[in-house]
């Protein structure tokens, strides 16, 4: 069995793969000072919930919050016995390099989420990942990441909004009944929802004039199926594409005696 944990700056993802499927995928809040043991009281009492037994033999980790690896290389080997892959290592083989400017380091979950696209897309593919950032993702015709475009995310946007106007409220993000909202909370949920379309078509109409090659979009991500409904934004939307990524990366290490 292999763990997969795609740690993000808000929150943490884990998944068990059995090398055909997923059979459990848990979420929690990413914090840099939660324990090895922390981890694993978590992690074990949710595996005893769906009846799984924690055969874990490999552990592979994406991981955008530096801090968070150290607790979960120790939660990996001292409770499963191995060490972990970490992508964006040097350790760490990817069936195509990053094609970028010198010195840049991708990160790793738009590597898993490249690497994940082409596997089961094929290339010329641009990957919409809303996470804490909004990611655009491009994947070259041969599996490569060569780039992309970063905006702040939808929540984050939000948060923004109130911390920095005292007199506008905190609201949650959801598609408005219409454009014109008659109240503040509908106002604000207007533009964040009909802002971040606007964002998303003219940032995915941009990129294919300048990749100048048909392209596939795929969305993935907490706050994608919100944008998916009712827009013709996305070809395609995947919730595990990151993960799968993971796995992806896992046996091509494995294939290639790195494990």
């Amino acid at each position: 069995m292999l763990l997969a944990i795609d740690c993000g700056n808000t929150n943490t993802v884990f998944s068990v793969w059995d090398g055909e499927k997923f059979l459990c995928t848990f979420r929690t809040s990413t914090h840099h000072a939660r324990t090895a043991d922390a981890y694993f009281t978590w992690f074990l009492t949710l595996l005893k919930h769906y009846g799984i037994e924690p055969d874990i033999t490999d552990v592979i980790i994406a991981s955008t919050v530096p801090r968070v690896v150290f607790n979960l290389r120790i939660f990996s080997e001292r409770f499963f016995g191995c060490r972990p892959l970490v992508v964006g290592k040097p350790e760490c083989l990817l069936p195509q390099e990053p094609r970028v400017d010198q010195g840049t380091r991708p990160g790793p979950d738009r590597l898993a989420n490249a690497v994940g696209a082409f596997d089961r897309h094929g290339g010329d593919v641009v990957v919409v990942d809303f996470g804490t950032a909004t990611n655009f993702d491009v994947v070259a015709t041969d599996g490569a990441y060569v780039g992309g475009v970063i905006a702040p995310g939808v929540n984050l946007s939000l948060e923004a909004l109130h911390a920095g106007a005292a007199a506008l409220p905190h609201v949650d993000i959801s598609q408005p009944a219409k454009v014109i909202g008659t109240n503040t909370v509908e106002c604000i949920q207007s533009g964040v929802f009909w802002g971040y379309i606007g964002l998303i078509t003219g940032i995915i109409q941009r990129i294919k004039a300048e990749y100048g090659r048909p392209m596939k979009v795929i969305s993935t991500g907490g706050l994608a199926p919100l944008f998916q409904q009712g827009e013709d934004l996305f070809d395609r939307f995947e919730d595990d594409l990151t993960m799968h990524g993971l796995t992806v990366i896992h046996r091509y290490n494995k294939e290639n005696g790195v494990l």
